[in-house]
């Protein structure tokens, strides 16, 4: 009766919603119950909303405190502590006798709001018992004032609470693995449970203005989100009331399902006009205007974009007249600010009006429809299209989370383009659906200013390229980035005095991650939890993977996934506007990445080099990322890239373009002592400058017309 009369009342005030209870009973008789903690609440939730008799291994000192004990006479209790191992193997007796026991792995109540440290012996438990491991999601309850992030983020009397429970798993180890490798094991496989568990009940499948709309509700309509170099903070409030009156003016010039060019730097006007389109349900195509009008033009006709959105300001600023001119011969260019003119008071009232009754007239996109086009260069040079749905970007975001703890407390600093995958999905959106207020830089390229701006705006997150990130540390003064607490590269291989700089300089650990424009863009990142120096992390939670031999390489493959984040598809030159779906040599969805990779006992990925950056020497395979290394090691203070060419004796024979002023072959040999000869390149050029791309990356095409140039 008393669980009753409780169920009703946490039904009333919470609106508690339970789901999977088919998996609660499809799980078995021995069953241990695996849950995150989020509050004080989370043993009453699932005491009172879990079928059965449920018992609670709870350690003995929180099972003595007398505000709980009237609680727990609602359950069998099991006080045990973690830490003996006497406990555990009691606990292991207990499920035994075919029990539902229910245990917090984390051992203690969040204070991140995400998951925290996973304790081993609970999969020590799980996999000597040979229980079937149950994963239950409770989320809502972090908002309530019984957790433990006041400060953190806005708390409410009753928000919405969920018990989703997920399909029962197993952990059962190799016999090989004894003692404490075994128990390591299944540790972390207990780990992978409960991070799969967040990422499969979060609400992903959705676009990303109901994401923009969620936050919102979380938040507060007045939580101040964004900021650029005008000094005008946005709230919530603002960007929707705003993408609304630009979506309706966009509305009118546009057609729906369009693919619109954006032509605008990092500015909370650039991040309106996105929200605005998508809006309106039409696509936005981020031009990356540092690559030239050739390529501009280009993408434009790979997407069939007929409309380009602009500013005049940031044309004169820019002083790219001239590529405006050269667009406008193909495309119909619009200014943001003649746009404005259009918007009469009249359209003002409406937005604000529908900014604030959005649950009557919003209608969703699809989650599985084009939210963008971003375009990467394909091997010759031309650009393509990477079309990304709702559902792959906030995916993704959803991953990351799963992995990494953000909350309301921090603050970005993207200087990452938005025409470029890292910049649009982690640098901007990432923050704006997690209540993280964001300051957008126009530029990475001010390598003196960037460490002024992120002391001034207390940024506590940073994403960059090792290009950026080893030039902003010879710039910064040791307490520019004092209150930093994650530094994330991507886009290229994090290099070792990079770590080593921000180690000493600024004792920051930086996590270096991989991806593509194609997975949205995260495939894996080392995270504060799982952190492997020289890897770039562990696989994203439910993603697959596979890895193609190699011939010639023995320890690793070419990588291929399969996921959430894997895009729609390219739109290719031959076939402009044509969406053609991904698909490699193990089926449809799966994304060939062109990375040769190893992936080890633990899941840590370690780049060996694409498929395209090995040089046949003598019928050998030699990786071009390997010979940087070697100049890398020997010249640390200098840039390195290496290419191959090809010989008329050898096949191919590798060339390495270096800025160290006295480099030769045999100092390089010296300084590499073991490595093999045909390690080593045949020839070095020695230049003033290694040309990149706007995103830091090391332009190869470049690389190779300026050595033709000097031949």
């Amino acid at each position: 009766m008393l669980k009753k009369i409780l169920r009703a009342l946490l039904i009333l005030l919470y609106k508690v919603e339970v789901t999977g209870l088919d998996h609660y009973k499809s799980a078995g008789k021995r069953v241990l119950i695996i849950s995150n903690h989020t509050s004080f609440l989370d043993p009453l939730l699932l005491g009172v909303f879990l079928p059965d008799n449920i018992t609670f291994a709870i350690n003995t000192q929180i099972s003595q405190r007398w505000w709980l004990k009237p609680f727990l006479r609602l359950s069998h209790v099991f006080p045990m502590d973690p830490t003996h191992p006497i406990s555990l193997k009691d606990l292991i007796h207990h499920l035994e006798k075919d029990t539902h026991t229910v245990i917090f792995p984390e051992g203690r109540i969040s204070v991140t709001g995400s998951l925290m440290k996973i304790y081993d012996g609970t999969g020590m438990v799980a996999d000597k018992s040979k229980a079937a491991v149950l994963p239950v999601r409770i989320s809502g309850s972090q908002y309530t004032h019984f957790s433990k992030l006041h400060r953190i983020t806005r708390l409410r009397l009753f928000p919405k609470i969920s018990i989703h429970i997920l399909a029962p798993e197993t952990i059962n180890a190799p016999d090989t693995l004894q003692g404490k490798p075994r128990r390591a094991y299944c540790g972390q496989q207990l780990a992978d449970i409960m991070t799969r568990m967040m990422f499969m009940t979060s609400s992903y499948r959705q676009s990303i203005f109901a994401s923009l709309l969620e936050a919102r509700n979380v938040h507060g309509g007045a939580h101040s989100i964004i900021e650029d170099l005008e000094r005008v903070p946005w709230s919530y409030n603002t960007l929707i009331t705003r993408s609304i009156a630009v979506g309706q003016v966009l509305n009118d010039v546009t057609s729906k399902d369009e693919f619109v060019g954006v032509f605008l730097p990092n500015s909370t006007k650039t991040l309106m006009t996105i929200l605005g389109l998508q809006l309106q349900g039409r696509v936005p195509a981020m031009l990356n205007f540092s690559t030239g009008s050739s390529a501009m033009l280009q993408a434009c006709q790979v997407a069939k974009v007929k409309t380009v959105l602009t500013s005049r300001r940031f044309i004169e600023l820019a002083e790219l007249s001239a590529t405006v001119e050269q667009l406008s011969q193909q495309c119909n260019v619009l200014y943001l600010e003649d746009l404005a003119k259009n918007i009469t008071t009249k359209d003002k009232l409406r937005a604000v009006i529908k900014s604030k009754t959005t649950n009557y007239w919003y209608q969703p996109n699809d989650p599985d429809s084009p939210a963008v086009v971003l375009f990467t260069s394909g091997s010759e040079g031309t650009p393509k299209g990477v079309v990304l749905s709702h559902s792959n970007i906030i995916g993704n975001l959803k991953q990351l989370e799963a992995c990494i703890n953000f909350n309301a407390q921090d603050r970005v600093l993207n200087f990452l383009p938005m025409f470029h995958s890292f910049g649009f999905t982690v640098g901007t959106l990432l923050p704006v659906v997690n209540g993280i207020k964001t300051f957008f830089y126009p530029t990475p390229l001010h390598y003196s200013v960037i460490p002024e701006i992120a002391y001034e705006t207390h940024a506590t997150i940073m994403f960059g390229t090792n290009t950026f990130l080893s030039a902003y540390a010879k710039t910064a003064h040791p307490y520019d980035f004092y209150n930093l607490r994650y530094v994330v590269a991507g886009a290229e291989k994090l290099q070792e005095n990079t770590r080593q700089v921000w180690a000493e300089k600024f004792g920051i650990r930086i996590l270096e991650g991989y991806g593509a424009t194609e997975t949205s863009p995260i495939t894996s990142v080392n995270t504060p939890l799982h952190y492997k120096a020289g890897t770039v992390g562990r696989f994203m939670p439910c993603m697959e993977h596979q890895l193609e031999p190699v011939p010639g390489i023995t320890d690793a493959g070419l990588l291929h996934v399969k996921g959430p984040n894997i895009m729609l598809g390219y739109l290719l030159a031959d076939q402009p506007g044509v969406l053609v779906p991904p698909e490699s040599i193990y089926g449809k969805g799966w994304y060939d990445t062109g990375d040769i990779v190893h992936v080890d006992e633990q899941g840590f990925i370690t780049i060996k080099g694409r498929s395209k950056r090995f040089a046949k020497v003598a019928g050998e395979m030699v990786s071009l990322t390997a010979v940087e290394q070697l100049a890398i090691n020997a010249w640390p203070e200098a840039h390195h890239a290496a290419i191959s060419v090809a010989d008329a004796k050898k096949g191919e024979q590798v060339i390495l373009v270096t800025t160290h002023k006295s480099a030769t072959v045999n100092d390089l040999a010296a300084a590499s002592q073991g490595v093999a000869q045909i390690s080593l390149p045949k020839k070095i050029v020695v230049v003033e400058a290694i040309p990149v791309m706007a995103t830091g990356k090391i332009n190869y095409h470049a690389v190779a017309d300026l050595v033709a140039s000097l031949e």
